[in-house]
């Protein structure tokens, strides 16, 4: 597996290993956060051109960014070339340096609307929707799919027909739509889509171990991972992967993610936030389900945190991340 420094358009990455957008977790501190340990390219959650056209402030506060993340980049969701051209020029958009259109949503409410993966079967549109962006003059992304479903996948077409409208990176999950996010992923199928284009083509799904990344890139040829879940799992992966050195206990990284967090939101979305990214670091460790309950329980920042030392602290002395610092 070759880590290096990736050219997405005119602009080059510190590394290629990429970190997908999740809904309730790509915040601002979450971005910033992959970034410190070695991320090249950070998006925030997705954001519905429609719901920003129309001035929703919850959408809204998904831009949130500042000038110290290294990289802006925004995942628009949207259906209309026309929607998704205005929202790509608008200045709500003008902070950040990278649109990605999100082709792979594969949620039935968002398919049956005709956005995210159902822009996989008509062509014609996806293709608008990426000329309609680049209008903007920022660098455009794609992340979509192998396919709909199993039995008739076509990630190959489906990324020339991208480049040809003026992608400059696309990003393939390995599952069809009708595989949501289980079953094994479909490498064959990202490395067919890497063959038929000249544009960077990042691999996506099923990756929850840093031997993963490993073997997805090596299997598929493409010039890039991108981690999801097991990024929230383990934020020490970006660190492994990139060789950059990091000297953080988990806990003094969840200390300053609430430090950050409590900086730019309010308390409410702090607890929140805090609770959900606690959980995913204490996915799989033995002996910290009977803390799950009393973490979700906590109402203040305070108590938190002092569930949180709790935590970690005995996850740290029995040696429970040992080989992921």
């Amino acid at each position: 597996m070759e880590i290096r420094k990736l050219r997405i358009g005119d602009m080059l990455l510190s590394s290629n290993i990429l970190m997908a957008p999740l809904a309730g977790y790509t915040c601002y501190p979450f971005r910033m956060l992959a970034y410190e340990l070695g991320a090249g390219l950070c998006f925030t959650e997705m954001a519905s051109a429609n719901a920003l056209k129309y001035d929703d402030k919850a959408t809204k506060r998904l831009l949130f960014t500042t000038k110290e993340e290294p990289v802006r980049a925004v995942q628009l969701l949207g259906g209309t070339p026309a929607v998704m051209e205005q929202m790509a020029k608008s200045s709500l958009l003008k902070d950040f340096n990278i649109i990605d259109i999100n082709m792979g949503c594969p949620v039935p409410n968002v398919f049956k609307s005709g956005e995210g993966s159902a822009l996989m079967l008509d062509r014609k549109r996806a293709a608008a929707i990426i000329r309609g962006c680049k209008k903007s003059g920022k660098i455009i992304t794609v992340k979509c799919r192998t396919g709909i479903r199993e039995d008739a996948m076509f990630a190959a077409e489906f990324a020339r027909l991208c480049e040809d409208a003026g992608a400059d990176m696309i990003t393939v999950h390995g599952r069809s739509r009708s595989m949501m996010y289980d079953g094994k992923p479909y490498l064959e199928e990202i490395a067919h889509a890497k063959a038929a284009v000249k544009i960077p083509v990042i691999a996506n799904g099923g990756i929850f171990s840093a031997h993963d990344a490993c073997e997805v890139m090596d299997r598929t040829g493409v010039d890039g991972i991108m981690l999801a879940r097991y990024g929230l799992e383990n934020p020490f992966v970006f660190s492994v992967l990139t060789k950059k050195p990091c000297n953080k206990k988990p806990l003094q990284l969840l200390t300053e993610q609430l430090t950050l967090t409590l900086q730019y939101y309010d308390e409410t979305f702090a607890l929140r936030y805090m609770k959900k990214l606690a959980s995913y670091m204490m996915k799989k460790r033995k002996g910290t389900k009977k803390y799950k309950e009393q973490l979700y329980r906590s109402g203040s920042i305070n108590e938190l945190m002092d569930v949180i030392h709790l935590i970690f602290d005995e996850m740290e002395s029995t040696g429970l991340y040992d080989g992921l610092l």
